[in-house]
């Protein structure tokens, strides 16, 4: 089981199940949803998923007929991306969550539209906090 929420804590929600097919998507779709490099999006069972609190705060936007992408109206936290044509999957953001993930992404997507900036094999280096020039 999952449990997460969006950044202002208005939306809940729990997923039952596994999450698919997780992939880093560098397309200038997700770029421009996320305001980052890329996003990480994985699959989910329609039927394992739960919003357990904040139904009315959802909003959504179809980008493109029968796909809609529904995000908290307070935050603008994205929670779900549904698609009429397999309505038995939804496509979550893995940043949602709050619990550990145990499956892991499997590919990067649309790199031949990646941000300019973004160097998947970078060998930057990693803090547990800000870097040391903002302490």
């Amino acid at each position: 089981m999952y449990l997460g929420k969006c950044l202002c804590g208005e939306v809940h929600i729990k997923v039952n199940g596994n999450i698919s097919e997780i992939i880093h998507c560098h397309c200038s779709l997700c770029r421009k949803n996320s305001g980052t490099a890329f996003a990480t999006n994985g699959f989910i069972n329609t039927a394992d998923f739960e919003i357990t609190s904040g139904k009315t705060s959802l909003s959504s936007f179809s980008f493109k007929p029968g796909r809609s992408r529904h995000f908290c109206r307070k935050c603008g936290s994205p929670v779900y991306s549904a698609n009429e044509d397999d309505p038995t999957r939804l496509r979550i953001r893995l940043g949602i969550f709050d619990s550990d993930i145990t499956e892991r992404p499997i590919s990067h997507n649309f790199v031949s539209s990646k941000a300019n900036w973004e160097d998947l094999d970078a060998n930057l280096p990693h803090y547990d906090a800000f870097e040391p020039s903002r302490q």
